[in-house]
């Protein structure tokens, strides 16, 4: 069903595979009549031709991009805005959409919530913005309605803004970048390679977009096939596919660790865009006659099944049929995963959800960016037309990714043959995804037609014994299962009929509820600011040298940014930086924020000019084997932090606290293998962390010591291939080396700084 192709492929006339050796570009000028070059080939992907135009630098090979328009949502827009305030924001200078979609319930942490919702509906007033209210829309349903356009770049500071389906290349990184975008800076990075996913074939009945999502990350996540490239989907095989099919596989693109993703457009896709009353918005997107790939992922649509993302990873993949017939093997694997993932904290087993030999689970929920489209919800209503979720554990809710979504599925019925199920529609609202909504009882097992399902993100807290955990299917599929009464069950065994339900977008909702300044900016407007917004703490410029304690290791193969802040009611806190810090890897090691916290108080006694080593006495023996090094290190050019190890941190979420908190309890760098994603390495640099890089194998430290870095400031500056580090401590001093890898001048700069607010600030 999936074949990734070893090396780069050409693809001829949009049909054609073409493997990149000689007697093929031989083959390709036979029949075109043209010299076949590589390089000018690269250029025909619809990719590089949309980079191309929104590159400001004059240099394909090192973009400095613009985008057209921005979006954020209520967990992230507030520390942007603010950032952006403290560097001399004055105007939006694009288009920016504030949904609230994120904190929408407004049931934890008091008036904060809402507090925040005003902060960017005034906010959107005064910088001339666009504000959804909570329920109104999920923030890429949205996005997808209101704001994509063939051709167009769209940034948002959430990881799945993809709208590649639709013709707009759209990335999701940390806030930083977003900052950049608002004082009309840039996103710099090198040229991605790109990568063909060619399709071939059509889904039989039964199989939905997630099916084919899954079976595509469970090829390409571990092997990194994808990595920091664009996706771009081509071949015969789109065409079988219509908008909404397409755009439930592009938003789970983020997942393959993939930069961005676009696909090649048609009929269907100008449809979407009439039937939203923006024709004007739609483009014809194509390759060219011959264009190079970096790679190239085949699917044969018509071999994908039904597939089921075991905890704890979409790329925990199976399809439920070998899950079901290779059931006891399958649940000992991940009970073995969760050993790593859990660190033991809590007993994990879902052995005990097998009944009569079948698989048992408590919920099923569809919803959000992914499973909340109006095709899924209609197919799961026709699948569970006239049946009962029973009145045992299991409980379904459907949540529409927008109200005209939500508004249609009234209008056609489908809502109603949910509900009469004894399932539950409910608003707009991603909780579900991250553990702010609908979650599960302790030990409880539930299917989501959504984005995610890392450990601990469904609301589970070791710290307290409770665990619950979540696997990724269908809607179709979770339709069916709810139809059996919570026993897993294929969509593929539903023998009824899938009715074909055209859908009418009424504009109105937003018309009668979106605030819209239409690009106007009202400088008189004050914004509103709840007791829990706070500003960023000052953060001071790189030091010469640096002394960091290692306060954390993790040793998992991946550590997700979940698991370096929580997701879950600790978003109410993410407007406060210092408050929401307290959470800092607390599900994964709770010890981090005191140790980093008493590592800290060595720091700020230095800034004041105190002496650290009376300020934090355990400090004694790592200053002594310092000064042994470089005689002249003192506390006026050392400074003092923390610092954490993961092997490969920085899967999932943009969230840029995952940085920023370690940043405000002291962290001054990470140390890793690897990073999982761009987005957070971006975010450890905009928050003037050092992204260290070491080589796998056994560390040369441990947990509780102590790193020197002498003469850091000069190695940035002057951009050493290898810094030298030393563990320092009673009695010993060990050399051993770290890395950068590739910083623009402007990252570096940051670095030096301290922060990009401070770079930023006049």
């Amino acid at each position: 069903m999936i074949q990734l192709m070893d090396g780069g492929v050409y693809l001829v006339g949009g049909t054609e595979l073409v493997a990149d050796n000689a007697e093929a570009v031989a083959a390709i000028k036979a029949k075109t009549g043209k010299d076949v070059n590589k390089q000018e080939a690269a250029k025909e992907t619809i990719a590089y031709s949309i980079l191309e135009k929104h590159n400001t630098s004059g240099n394909m090979d090192k973009l400095k991009i613009k985008f057209d328009k921005l979006t954020s949502h209520d967990i992230t827009f507030v520390g942007i805005i603010q950032t952006a305030r403290a560097s001399g924001l004055t105007k939006f200078p694009v288009p920016y959409v504030l949904t609230n979609c994120h904190n929408s319930l407004c049931a934890v942490g008091g008036t904060i919530n809402e507090d925040d919702h005003m902060y960017g509906l005034t906010c959107a007033k005064k910088y001339g913005g666009v504000y959804v209210p909570p329920h109104q829309a999920v923030i890429h349903q949205f996005a997808r309605e209101m704001l994509a356009g063939g051709g167009k770049m769209i940034l948002g500071s959430d990881s799945h803004t993809r709208y590649g389906a639709l013709g707009t290349m759209a990335m999701g990184e940390g806030g930083p970048e977003l900052v950049k975008q608002l004082l009309n800076q840039t996103y710099d990075i090198n040229m991605p390679g790109v990568v063909a996913v060619y399709l071939e074939g059509e889904p039989v009945l039964g199989v939905g977009p997630q099916d084919v999502a899954l079976a595509i990350i469970g090829a390409v996540f571990k092997n990194g096939y994808v990595k920091n490239k664009v996706m771009e989907f081509v071949g015969p095989g789109v065409a079988s596919l219509s908008a909404d099919f397409r755009i439930g596989i592009d938003v789970m693109t983020t997942e393959t660790t993939c930069l961005s993703s676009i696909w090649q457009t048609d009929d269907k896709i100008k449809e979407f865009y009439d039937i939203h009353g923006r024709s004007e918005d739609y483009a014809e997107l194509n390759p060219g006659a011959v264009a190079y790939y970096d790679g190239c992922i085949k699917v044969d649509l018509s071999k994908v099944r039904p597939m089921i993302a075991m905890p704890f990873h979409p790329s925990n993949t199976y399809t439920i049929e070998e899950l079901n017939a290779n059931l006891m093997d399958i649940l000992d694997d991940c009970e073995k995963k969760a050993l790593v993932s859990l660190d033991g904290a809590v007993d994990f087993t879902l052995k005990d959800k097998v009944r009569n030999g079948k698989l048992y689970v408590e919920q099923g929920i569809i919803a959000g960016c992914a499973g909340g489209g109006f095709e899924n919800i209609c197919a799961a209503a026709d699948i569970l037309d006239n049946a009962s979720i029973g009145p045992d554990e299991f409980t379904l809710s459907v949540y529409p990714a927008s109200m005209p979504v939500y508004m249609e599925l009234v209008k056609n019925g489908c809502a109603a043959k949910l509900m009469q199920t004894g399932a539950v529609l409910k608003t707009a609202f991603c909780g579900p995804c991250f553990g702010a909504g609908d979650t599960p009882a302790n030990n409880a097992f539930s299917i989501r037609h959504s984005t995610r399902n890392f450990p601990n993100r469904e609301g589970s807290k070791l710290q307290s014994g409770q665990i619950a955990s979540v696997a990724l299917m269908d809607a179709r599929s979770i339709a069916a299962t709810a139809a059996n009464k919570g026993y897993l069950t294929p969509a593929t065994e539903f023998d009824g009929k899938f009715n074909q339900y055209k859908y009418f977008f009424d504009k109105k909702i937003y018309e009668n509820r979106v605030f819209d300044s239409k690009g106007v900016a009202d400088d008189s407007v004050e914004i509103k600011f709840g007791p829990n917004i706070k500003d960023w703490p000052a953060m001071v410029a790189l030091t010469d040298n640096l002394l960091l304690k290692v306060v954390s290791e993790i040793h998992d193969p991946v550590t997700t940014t979940d698991e370096l802040i929580p997701s879950g009611e600790t978003s109410s806190y993410r407007s406060n930086p210092l408050g929401l810090a307290e959470f800092t890897l607390s599900r994964k090691d709770p010890n981090y924020v005191g140790l980093a916290k008493e590592v800290q108080k060595a720091e700020k006694a230095r800034e004041d000019q105190a002496c650290p080593v009376e300020a934090f006495p355990e400090l004694e023996a790592a200053w002594k084997a310092m000064k042994e090094i470089t005689p002249d290190a003192d506390s006026t050019n050392t400074g003092i932090g923390s610092t954490i190890f993961a092997v490969k941190p920085g899967d999932g979420s943009a969230r840029e606290q995952a940085a920023s908190c370690q940043k405000v309890l002291g962290g001054w760098a990470n140390i890793a293998n690897e990073y999982a994603t761009k987005r957070y390495r971006s975010n450890l640099i905009n928050w003037g962390m050092l992204p260290f890089i070491i080589e796998e194998g056994e560390l040369p430290f441990k947990n509780l010591d102590y790193i020197y870095v002498p003469g850091i400031k000069k190695a940035v500056e002057e951009k050493a291939s290898v810094i030298k580090a030393y563990v320092v401590g009673e009695g010993q001093t060990k050399e051993f080396d770290l890395t950068l890898g590739e910083l623009t001048d402007e990252e570096r700069q940051i670095i030096l700084k301290g922060c990009l607010i401070n770079y930023n600030r006049v």
